[in-house]
């Protein structure tokens, strides 16, 4: 009697819709992101194609690579000043950006209380939520008036890239210090306790033990930080200079490639024409630039990354 009210036991697979409804709409989204990239890389190419060429009003990729001055509506086509520009203010954001956003995420990960930590991370929020245009006035009536206060005003040009790079180290702190603080998030507490353990500092233990462990997420958030400081276009457009300029001096006046596609996009330009084909040629420039970046940033992270049980 009892055997018979055992009803048996379904093995097949049944479906599951809703988890294919969703497994669907994730694969939808991943194919627009390959999408628009392809379309972008397709866009700048076509439109680059009247760039780059052997006729009287076009350049040789060689000239464009190595050459050290850029006015293409004269027949200058050297990118050398505006990738330069763009180098500078970048390394000038990494001085300040790295360090301090290394130093904030070991604090935050390793030593701040529950309050500090309330207190600091909406801070950091605040500054990843300002627009990069209040950036750009702020590197002009603060940076550079600060700057010509303590180098003097003889040295420090009214545009420059130095301030305009510092300014972008503030802007893309957050972004250091969110992801470094999640790599060191990440790493094991048994490794902390075994240094504590063994008679090591806080300060021992967050420096050699929890850092090394964490490093290719230190390493990836670091090349995600430099790939966002060298596309920053609003602080370079407002505070760094509207002329291409091949100088090594953080203090004068500068174009970066950034800057350029704003300026020269914001006037009067006839289609076809070879400073509208420029902004294409610039573009690509900076999408080889940071596709190189991000393929470096994998390698690292492959090469450096740890895996716990």
């Amino acid at each position: 009697m009892t055997d018979a009210l055992v009803q048996p036991i379904s093995l097949a697979r049944r479906p599951r819709i809703r988890e294919a409804l969703i497994q669907g709409f994730l694969s939808l989204c991943g194919a627009l992101s390959i999408l628009t990239t392809i379309g972008i890389v397709y866009e700048l190419g076509k439109e680059s194609l009247g760039f780059f060429g052997s006729g009287p009003e076009q350049a040789s990729l060689g000239e464009f690579l190595s050459g050290t001055e850029w006015s293409p509506h004269i027949g200058k086509f050297g990118i050398l000043p505006l990738l330069n520009a763009t180098l500078m203010t970048s390394f000038s954001a990494m001085l300040l950006a790295l360090p301090l956003g290394l130093s904030v995420a070991i604090y935050l990960s390793e030593y701040a209380s529950d309050r500090a930590r309330s207190i600091l991370k909406p801070i950091l929020e605040v500054l990843a939520g300002i627009p990069t245009v209040v950036y750009g006035y702020f590197a002009l009536t603060f940076m550079t008036p600060l700057l010509r206060a303590i180098f003097g005003k003889g040295v420090v040009e009214i545009y420059n890239t130095g301030s305009a790079g510092l300014v972008i180290g503030i802007l893309i702190l957050p972004l250091v210090t969110s992801m470094s603080e999640d790599a060191l998030n990440a790493v094991p507490r048994s490794l902390r306790e075994g240094a504590y353990a063994l008679g090591a500092t806080r300060l021992e233990t967050a420096v050699k033990i929890v850092v090394p462990a964490a490093l290719s997420g230190i390493a990836a958030a670091f090349i995600v930080a430099i790939s966002r400081a060298v596309g920053e276009t609003m602080v370079v457009a407002i505070a760094a200079g509207a002329g291409p300029a091949l100088t090594l001096n953080p203090f004068k006046a500068a174009e970066t490639m950034t800057g350029h596609i704003v300026r020269i996009s914001g006037g009067d330009l006839s289609y076809d024409s070879i400073d509208y084909n420029s902004i294409f040629a610039v573009g690509l420039m900076l999408f080889a630039i940071t596709l190189a970046l991000n393929i470096l940033s994998r390698r690292i992270v492959s090469r450096f990354r740890e895996v716990y049980e």
